[in-house]
């Protein structure tokens, strides 16, 4: 049975040489003389896992000696509380840039118990795109400011950073961590779940500088402690085994991580990946049959969006794709359309693929 190439937004593609290391491992990991699966998250060998996990990601993305990288669980919805919750007292002024669904959700849980401030939204124009670092407003009162780098339901990125000289940054990297290069000194707060372009599900990378430790171990002692699984200075000082972590998630994580070192880092991804890109948005750009949903300088290089101009023949691009073994195209369920998730272990061969079968699709369709 041959593998089909996929586009799935998450869980994503895999390196198959993890998928085939990964394999090798379940019934005995090294001379462990147990499986994986098995193995104690309080042993030597799984310690050197996660040591060996957080000392990739580390050098991959040029992380400062003294910030903190954790493996947590939850996702990144939970920490769309949990940064509030370690970074701002009750009623503190958080702003926001709203790009898309995920930062909506998160909108939603800073207002439970903050002053969540818009400090831009995408909305009314349907999510198009994201702001330039002169768009938006700094503000000198604003605790943090949080954004989502990537957003992988409409296709969008940020193409520079917010500006500097405002408040701190938390960004929520989990369509794009590792795909290129970031300045993590910039951020208070760096948190991505790992099944785009990390790994399978399970896993929540996560970069706290110190402000962010500091401000921690403050919001705990106001507080009379925080919730325990929700405390930044805690999980720091537990190394990230407070409780059972994902022991598995945690070694495919830090394989995929080996793999993107050995491939060049994220430099030589960040490359791959605007090839990748440019080769499926001219296909998109080259007929109007095609329509791409995120403006030019906004478009994502891990998340292509679009429409056929004929929306009758979306259904039809979708089941014949899938005969043709291009899987999960189909578009978030909350606004329709196509989209092809191609992270940094989307092979270019499954894009060329892609193109081809468009070619054919307009040939015969349109």
């Amino acid at each position: 049975m041959s593998r089909a190439h996929n586009f799935s937004a998450g869980p994503a593609v895999l390196p198959v040489s993890v998928i085939e290391q990964l394999s090798a491992t379940l019934p005995e990991l090294g001379e462990t003389r147990l499986g994986l699966m098995e193995l104690s998250h309080r042993s030597s060998a799984f310690d050197a896992i996660i040591c060996a996990a957080r000392e990739r990601l580390r050098r991959l993305l040029d992380v400062p000696d003294d910030h903190t990288v954790l493996f947590l669980q939850g996702g990144a919805s939970l920490q769309f509380h949990m940064a509030p919750l370690n970074l701002a007292a009750t009623g503190e002024a958080i702003g926001l840039v709203e790009t898309g669904t995920w930062s909506t959700k998160a909108l939603k849980e800073i207002r439970r118990r903050w002053d969540a401030r818009v400090m831009w939204s995408g909305k009314e124009g349907g999510f198009r795109r994201c702001p330039t670092p002169d768009e938006l407003p700094t503000s000198g009162d604003l605790r943090y400011l949080h954004y989502t780098s990537n957003n992988t339901i409409y296709g969008t990125r940020f193409a520079e950073l917010p500006a500097a000289g405002g408040p701190p940054l938390v960004a929520d990297m989990s369509s794009d961590i590792c795909s290129r290069p970031v300045d993590v000194s910039r951020h208070a707060v760096l948190f991505a779940g790992a099944q785009k372009n990390l790994g399978p599900s399970g896993v929540t990378a996560v970069i706290l500088s110190p402000w962010a430790v500091e401000r921690s171990r403050a919001a705990g002692a106001a507080n009379g402690g925080l919730p325990t699984m929700l405390d930044y200075a805690l999980q720091t000082t537990k190394g990230s085994m407070f409780n059972t972590p994902n022991t598995f998630g945690v070694f495919a994580l830090e394989r995929v991580l080996a793999w993107v070192e050995d491939g060049g880092g994220v430099a030589a991804m960040a490359d791959r990946n605007e090839s990748k890109a440019g080769l499926l948005y001219d296909e998109l750009d080259r007929s109007e049959m095609w329509q791409p949903h995120a403006e030019t300088g906004s478009r994502s290089l891990m998340n292509v969006t679009w429409r056929i101009a004929d929306r009758d023949l979306e259904p039809v691009f979708l089941s014949g794709a899938a005969e043709a073994g291009l899987l999960g195209l189909k578009g978030h369920r909350s606004v329709g359309g196509l989209r092809a998730s191609i992270y940094n272990a989307c092979p270019r061969d499954s894009v060329e693929d892609l193109v081809t079968f468009m070619r054919e699709f307009e040939r015969t369709h349109g």
